[in-house]
């Protein structure tokens, strides 16, 4: 269903697989944490430090990819699984993978 409004409406979807490691992975440095278990629902970075909630820290990498138009597949034996970006300014939206207009009588961030 998302395919199709996607494309009815000139927008890309971006999808990563169910079992990629979203919340395994620092959304700072991306530190690759292969010792995370399903019961750790918050977690230490061992190489920069940062600390995570797992939720929040895979909605920020799912963010990233979709942003780098990238996926999670292929990092087996890698120690960082992506490189750091910089996330869109605060106060903007996406849609389908595009920045959402600023409201009117909205100053831009």
């Amino acid at each position: 269903m998302l395919e199709y409004k996607c494309q009815m409406h000139g927008k890309t979807l971006s999808k990563i697989g169910r079992f990629d490691p979203s919340s395994k992975i620092c959304s700072t440095c991306g530190y690759l944490n292969r010792d995370l278990a399903r019961k750790d629902r918050e977690w230490i970075c061992p190489d920069c430090g940062t600390h995570h909630d797992r939720d929040i820290n895979a909605a920020i990498n799912i963010k990233k990819f979709a942003l780098q138009d990238q996926n999670l597949v292929g990092v087996s034996g890698a120690k960082r699984a992506i490189e750091p970006v910089d996330s869109l300014p605060l106060g903007r939206r996406m849609i389908a993978g595009k920045p959402r207009p600023q409201a009117r009588g909205s100053s831009p961030p």
